[in-house]
């Protein structure tokens, strides 16, 4: 990548991921990011989170700084990388581990594989196991139109399109972008796609350059498609690994306040599993809580680190 890593390029057996650390103390926060995010996504999170103890972000494989890695991509295997990153970047526990989305997947399988290094676990509209496990007519259209899409997305990326609708992007030309990235997707791309890769102008100016150029790279197409394409069996590996809920480590679930009535639910119900959970609500909030609404991130964040010490 020709922009230089902010953090370090950990082995992990065979391929680097990113980690980016900041601040002192303990317990350390660790964070996962949504879907098609990266650590660029905790940019309004991870600065104020840093002032208070160790703060700890990094890229999956194929994302952002950090390399290709084996397919494919369950939340399973990224669970075990992020377990060696941790050990080998020198990340001591106990950690708070902090899941949005796909990461509260991963997350949560973290928590389960290795209770004795989990202080506590805030998960940020997660994932639900539940309903990807099993899912729908209208999940599974879903699942193949995501796949389809990236598979896409990798052609034009090692075409040199995607650096070109990534570049109009960044210039301000939006529709443009938006029509030459439908004429690319052989028109199946909606514009409600486009919130699978983070809302882009709500991060800091010198984030979207960068992320602009990840959408560039074919491994980021082919890490995302893997991860779309397997989210049934990453569900299934959470509900096998969870049966009774995550237990009684200390939980907090957020949920938009706007969200549809099925989600906030499954996050009460997921927060009620947990004998120290809760749930907190996050107004003016849409799905990217942790960057329509940082601070009731933040907030959460603190609150567990100081009921941990």
């Amino acid at each position: 990548m020709s922009i230089p890593p902010p953090g370090q390029l950990v082995d992990v057996g065979g391929h680097r991921l990113h980690l980016r650390c900041g601040g002192d103390g303990t317990p350390a926060v660790v964070f996962d990011a949504a879907l098609g995010a990266s650590s660029l996504s905790w940019s309004l999170v991870q600065p104020a989170v840093a002032r208070v103890t160790r703060a700890c972000s990094y890229d999956r494989a194929g994302f952002g700084w950090s390399d290709a890695g084996p397919m494919p991509r369950t939340a399973g295997r990224i669970a075990g990388e992020l377990h060696q990153l941790l050990q080998r970047g020198g990340v001591a526990p106990p950690y708070v581990l902090v899941g949005h989305s796909f990461g509260g997947l991963v997350m949560r399988l973290f928590a389960a594989r290795h209770p004795g290094d989990v202080a506590g676990l805030i998960l940020i509209e997660p994932a639900i196991a539940e309903a990807w496990a099993r899912p729908g007519r209208e999940q599974q259209a879903l699942i193949a139109r995501g796949v389809r899409l990236c598979g896409y997305g990798a052609s034009a990326a090692r075409h040199g399109l995607a650096a070109i609708v990534s570049a109009l992007a960044r210039a301000g030309a939006t529709g443009v972008a938006r029509l030459l990235a439908s004429a690319v997707s052989r028109g199946g791309l909606r514009r409600e796609d486009e919130g699978i890769l983070a809302p882009i102008w709500k991060l800091p100016p010198e984030a979207r350059a960068t992320l602009g150029h990840m959408w560039t790279q074919p491994k980021f197409f082919e890490a995302l498609g893997s991860q779309i394409a397997t989210i049934c069996e990453s569900a299934e590996e959470i509900l096998r690994a969870t049966p009774d809920g995550p237990g009684d480590v200390p939980l907090t679930v957020i949920s938009s306040a706007h969200a549809h009535e099925p989600r906030l639910r499954a996050d009460s119900t997921l927060a009620r599993q947990s004998s120290r959970g809760r749930h907190v609500l996050a107004s003016d909030s849409g799905h990217w809580v942790p960057l329509d609404a940082p601070q009731a991130v933040i907030d959460a964040i603190v609150a567990m680190v100081s009921a941990v010490r």
